[in-house]
């Protein structure tokens, strides 16, 4: 088994349904050394925070040279498994997908994060049109989070049945492609949450969010892996601004 292999099924091996991984996002090769020496299984960037950690904008702004140029940065600090945030796979059709996605393969990625719309856009793509894209890149060998964004500005208190029932087409239609497992973001519901995991093919990625369900209550969903998304830098940023104001304003530091 190549070394790429082994990352990618030991990566693999961490999605267990009530005893999941928790990923702290990253967005560089420093902050992926912190969050590695405080016991991370794993190391997984979020392409807000990548993306805004150079003064740019989410949603493929980005360069690609750039994102593999920081994927090789976090590689070279560390022997977790790396998964990488690919936000729409790079490509306007599925060949251009796995043409960029074989190239986090080769550069020794474990996993990539993909999304089911396009960059700006609200819509999501046609079911076959996104499995298509999705199987793309997973027949690349590089575990893929599908990400499903059925819930994404959605009114689950009125239209949760529903989501839940669209969410898990996609999810079948995922697993066919060869996803590794299913994250659905934006969604804090208890009882959808767990309806999804009770159902789906795959294992599934809730994004965690303030005032929703804890790590433990998650667990006890059935969910097999946690991301803090764009949340840990956001959090970094507005520390830094804090610090920053509170010394140009005359007085010490917190550090």
């Amino acid at each position: 088994m190549t070394d790429t292999a082994a990352r990618i099924a030991r990566f693999r091996a961490l999605h267990v349904p009530g005893a999941p991984l928790i990923l702290v996002n990253i967005w560089d090769a420093g902050s992926a050394r912190a969050v590695a020496a405080a016991g991370a299984k794993a190391i997984a960037t979020g392409s807000f925070g990548v993306a805004g950690a150079q003064g740019r904008a989410d949603g493929e702004d980005s360069p690609l040279e750039d994102v593999f140029e920081n994927l090789g940065r976090i590689l070279s600090v560390t022997d977790l498994p790396v998964t990488i945030d690919m936000e729409s796979g790079y490509g306007a059709d599925p060949a251009a997908v796995g043409a960029s996605v074989v190239r986090a393969f080769e550069a020794g990625a474990a996993g990539i994060n993909m999304e089911d719309r396009l960059p700006g856009e609200t819509a999501l793509l046609p079911v076959a049109e996104a499995q298509a894209r999705y199987r793309a890149a997973a027949d690349t060998g590089i575990f893929v989070n599908a990400r499903c964004d059925t819930f994404r500005g959605a009114d689950v208190a009125s239209d949760g049945d529903a989501l839940v029932a669209a969410t898990l087409e996609r999810a079948r239609a995922y697993a066919d492609a060869g996803a590794g497992s299913l994250f659905v973001p934006f969604l804090l519901d208890p009882k959808c949450i767990g309806a999804i995991c009770d159902a789906s093919p795959l294992p599934v990625n809730i994004l965690r969010g303030k005032g929703g369900p804890t790590h433990g209550e998650l667990a006890g969903l059935g969910v097999a892996r946690i991301s803090h998304g764009h949340q840990p830098w956001a959090a970094a940023m507005a520390w830094l601004t804090g610090q920053a104001a509170q010394v140009l304003g005359g007085d010490e530091p917190d550090y």
